[in-house]
């Protein structure tokens, strides 16, 4: 088991596997907050492919051969616990090899062969919970995963569609998806996307996650998703959402004065 109660989850890294000044400048600030905040369980996060891009001239990033070069790298270099997702049933066992963590992306957390072929590695399976699913819904997900044998699921709420080109959170969602038996963690970057707002692609406001972060925490998250770089700006995918490294600690700090004042009651 990955999950240690008595720490917040934190996962994360870059939207895409981009190069390695990238990967690396994500993972040595993860290693850093790992020795500041020793109170973090920290999995580092990163794609080799950006499968649903809003535009089919989009940069995907570096295919799965580089990606998971990368990731490797990094578990090699920093000793952190990995993450990625997964877009077809086929790549799970080889990302097993690597990953300690499978995935599943939102738009495909009710396709079962995608469940299937994750619970079957024997690896945590993190499944984003989808735009178009409520809380409760979550539910069949699960069970999906506990009839194939997953060793341990984490659920992760990012958002649920409102309207056109919106999302809202339900600071309910945690208390909810929490009632199945497995964590619920909050994604707070892709929770501020605004879809399609932008040229070809996924707007959102950045403005908005710490607000968020927060609120989850207290509303009782039992984990934090976000995604960094060192410049958002020129990133390839989530310029809008991504955190700039530099400003990431002071968020993270935030948070767990948070989390820790929920836990003991003094808030």
């Amino acid at each position: 088991m990955i999950f240690d109660d008595g720490k917040l989850l934190l996962i994360a890294g870059p939207c895409s596997l981009e190069n390695e000044n990238v990967t690396f400048s994500a993972a040595e600030c993860l290693v850093n907050l790992q020795h500041r905040f020793p109170e973090l369980n920290i999995v580092f996060k990163g794609s080799f492919d950006k499968a649903n891009r809003s535009s089919i001239h989009s940069d995907r990033g570096p295919g799965i051969g580089e990606g998971l070069r990368l990731l490797r790298e990094v578990k090699d270099r920093y000793g952190l616990r990995l993450t990625t997702d997964i877009h077809l049933p086929r790549q799970a066992n080889t990302v097993a090899e690597i990953c300690d963590v499978i995935q599943i992306p939102a738009f495909l957390c009710r396709q079962t062969d995608m469940l299937i072929a994750a619970a079957k590695t024997g690896k945590t399976v993190s499944v984003k919970k989808g735009q178009f699913l409520s809380p409760y819904d979550m539910k069949h997900v699960v069970e999906k995963l506990r009839e194939s044998h997953a060793k341990e699921i984490w659920q992760v709420e990012r958002g649920t569609t409102f309207g056109y080109d919106n999302l809202v959170v339900d600071m309910r969602s945690f208390f909810v998806m929490k009632e199945n038996g497995c964590p619920a963690i909050f994604d707070a970057t892709h929770s501020v996307q605004l879809p399609g707002t932008a040229t070809n692609g996924t707007g959102g406001d950045r403005r908005f996650i710490p607000i968020l972060a927060n609120a989850a925490v207290a509303s009782g998250a039992d984990g934090l998703f976000f995604e960094i770089h060192p410049d958002p700006a020129t990133a390839i995918c989530d310029t809008a959402t991504q955190i700039a490294i530099e400003n990431f600690p002071n968020i993270i700090s935030t948070c767990l004065k948070t989390w820790n004042s929920t836990r003991t009651g003094n808030g």
